[in-house]
Formats: C-alpha cells, sequence, structure tokens
C-alpha cells in the first residue's frame, strides 16, 4: 500500500486580484515521481512554489488552504523548516557565483549557520555529489567556482545542493528545459535513481518526459487541476476532454 507524503486541500493562491490556483486537491504519493503538466499560465509553478513556501515571499502574494506533509499543516510550521523538508531545484540552473563548488552543496547550511565539523562537510558533499551523479566529475575541482561547470553539470550541482539538507520530498520546476537532450537524458536517469530515497514532484512542459519518467500525473488547466491519476491512465485513456486536447496537441 502506497503512502501519501503531501495532501494538497483546496488550495487556492495568487497575487493581488490575480487569482492563480482555484481550489486545488490532491495527493502526493511517497517516493514515486509526480510530474504536474499544463500550458503556460496554469498555475504548475505557483503550485510548487507554495508547496515549499516561496510564493508567499513575494509582494501582493497570497494563499490559503491545506498542504499537508504528514499530517501536518506546513502553513503551521517555520517556513525554514519547511524548506528543510521540501527542497527545491528551479529551471535555470543557478549555482551560487561566488562560492566553489563544495560550498556551493553545503549553502543550505552555511547561510542558515548551522555549524559542521570538518569531516561532517566532507561526508554531506561527497554524499550529495555522488547521489547526483557528480562525484566523479568534479572530485578533482571542489574548490573551483560552480559557474565553471556546464549547463548539465551545474543543475546536477543545484540537485545535489537541495539533497544536501536530507530533504523528504525535491520539487523541480522544469529541470532539464535549459539543457540538451544528454544532459536531459542524465537528470532523467538521475531523478529515477533517487525515487528510491525521496519524494519527487516535477513541474514539465515535456509531455513525453513526464510519460517516461513519471509515476503520477496532474493536468492544470487555467489554475485548476483538471485530471490526476496513473500516468499510464491519463497518458492513454484520459477521463477529461481538455487533457485529451492537451496530450493530442490541440492547445498547449
Amino acid at each position: 500500500m502506497e503512502s501519501k507524503i503531501l495532501k494538497i486541500v483546496d488550495l487556492n493562491a495568487g497575487y493581488y486580484n490575480n487569482h492563480v490556483l482555484k481550489n486545488v486537491s490532491f495527493d502526493i504519493h511517497e517516493k514515486k515521481i509526480t510530474a504536474i503538466m499544463g500550458p503556460s499560465g496554469c498555475g504548475k509553478s505557483t503550485l510548487i512554489r507554495c508547496i515549499n513556501r516561496i510564493h508567499e515571499m513575494t509582494e501582493g502574494a497570497y494563499v490559503n488552504g491545506k498542504i499537508l506533509l504528514r499530517g501536518k499543516n506546513i502553513f503551521d510550521m517555520e517556513a525554514t523548516d519547511v524548506r528543510r523538508k521540501i527542497g527545491m531545484v528551479f529551471q535555470r540552473p543557478n549555482p551560487f557565483p561566488n562560492m566553489t563548488i563544495y560550498d556551493n552543496v553545503i549553502a543550505g547550511y552555511i547561510l542558515t549557520g548551522v555549524k559542521l565539523s570538518r569531516s561532517e562537510k566532507d561526508e554531506i558533499v561527497e554524499d550529495s555529489l555522488r547521489k547526483a551523479f557528480l562525484w566523479d566529475e568534479v572530485k578533482d575541482f571542489l574548490k573551483k567556482r560552480g559557474t565553471f561547470l556546464s549547463g548539465g553539470q551545474q543543475q546536477r550541482l543545484c540537485i545535489a545542493r537541495a539533497l544536501a539538507m536530507k530533504p523528504e520530498v525535491l520539487l523541480l520546476d522544469e529541470p532539464t528545459s535549459a539543457l540538451d537532450p544528454r544532459a536531459t537524458f542524465m537528470i532523467e536517469e538521475l531523478l529515477l535513481e533517487l525515487k528510491k530515497e525521496i519524494t519527487i514532484v516535477l513541474v514539465t512542459h515535456n509531455m513525453s518526459q513526464a510519460a517516461r519518467i513519471s509515476d503520477y500525473t496532474a493536468f492544470m488547466y487555467l489554475g485548476e487541476l483538471v485530471e490526476f491519476g496513473p500516468t499510464n491512465r491519463v497518458f492513454t485513456t484520459p477521463k477529461n476532454p481538455k487533457t485529451e486536447e492537451y496530450l493530442t496537441g490541440k492547445f498547449g
């Protein structure tokens, strides 16, 4: 029996008078990949920004409803605790430009003032880079800046940085849209490996990517959740005509 690590209940969010998310409710299964699909402007990014409480940091932003992490409403928790448990990787690789590869990995600890011994740091850096399939490529260059790496390597460094905090959930907002096919393939292989230990929520425009690697798919349209279910079912026998129109390229 699969357990559900996140429960999104009647989530509404937006900015000022712009109502972006409208009564969104669905469950996210533990140690699975859930893809969130839909045309531009449908609320995909706003949704995951709500899940790790970045959305509310924007001026004029509002959010109501519940997001339960193992039964506890994240809006009743300290935002920094939420972000430690729910990591985030953005569309464009964004290593901190003034930090070495080594310091980029442990940036979460540096920025929150957590004191670690040298051996603890070394262990976290190596473990996180190994999990991100990057250790063998960078182990001799740890004192170089992260911006010295290729785009695909930078994105894996950002994933390593998120993994270093040992989150339970990893959110990725179109993590391969700026990458070439080879780098994209590596990130997809990495996510399939990571889901053995961590729950992954992936915003993607790329339907074939969702079909290849996700276990569940949520389809959003105009801020509403139109359809949610196992990826195979959503792709082969969608229940909603809008989902079918999107999948067959009638709009996007």
